[in-house]
């Protein structure tokens, strides 16, 4: 039960960034526990029910603005290896499991003061390479992010549903382009504004485009021209 409150609580933080610094990981040393990292990563690869259309990263993100991803560098260190962690534009990183690390009690350390940035997993929907999401898919991949919150116990997930989805871009691109195709219906290019890449985040600004699932009911696919950074839930 108490491993379970802990993993919820760094769950909650994709949702409310300011909430359970302690229990999400979150340290003021300039590093953090592997060991840590790891059983709170471990809950996603054991849920059993379905999560076809969501990924479980290692993320890194900025406590306020004055906090730049750029330049930022994430190393797994141990006694046996030492592992460099590519992050993504948003902070994520793919989590190596690793038993050596584990054993040896390794350190995940960033080139920078670790009490500037947050460290949790971070669960989001998948990204298709073709860019082509059927509606019907997207609603349930925010489905299944709700479900999963709400088994791990997330206290802020168990009153909310999901209401849309959102994709984000880096803030330098030109606009990306998101239309909604529906039979017999000339496509809806969705409106751009600049925000957080996930709910409720304001350190870093992205250039985003949300898709309602309550302006527009009718069954259609969401067509993106270039790859999103990001694709987050919208719950209310």
């Amino acid at each position: 039960m108490k491993r379970l409150l802990v993993l919820a609580l760094c769950l909650a933080c994709a949702l409310r960034p300011d909430a359970a610094r302690a229990q999400a990981g979150e340290t003021d040393s300039d590093w953090v526990s592997y060991r840590d990292a790891y059983r709170a990563m471990i809950w996603f690869e054991k849920y059993a029910k379905p999560k076809q259309f969501l990924q479980n990263h290692y993320r890194v993100r900025p406590k306020d603005k004055g906090a730049s991803l750029d330049g930022l560098r994430l190393t797994l260190e141990s006694r046996s290896l030492r592992v460099n962690l590519p992050l993504d534009g948003v902070g994520r990183v793919v989590f190596p499991f690793s038993k050596a690390a584990f054993d040896d009690n390794g350190e995940l350390t960033v080139n920078r003061k670790a009490a500037r940035y947050r460290f949790s997993p971070w669960v989001s929907i998948v990204s298709r390479p073709d860019g082509v999401y059927q509606t019907s898919d997207l609603r349930l991949a925010c489905e299944q992010l709700l479900a999963y919150l709400q088994y791990v116990g997330d206290a802020y997930a168990s009153d909310k549903k999901c209401v849309g989805v959102q994709f984000a871009y880096a803030k330098n691109e030109a606009d990306p382009e998101v239309r909604l195709r529906r039979p017999e219906r000339a496509p809806v290019l969705l409106p751009v504004k600049e925000d957080g890449a996930f709910q409720g985040e304001s350190a870093m600004t992205f250039k985003v485009v949300q898709f309602q699932f309550a302006d527009w009911p009718d069954k259609g696919q969401v067509v993106t021209r270039g790859a999103p950074i990001a694709i987050a839930t919208l719950l209310e």
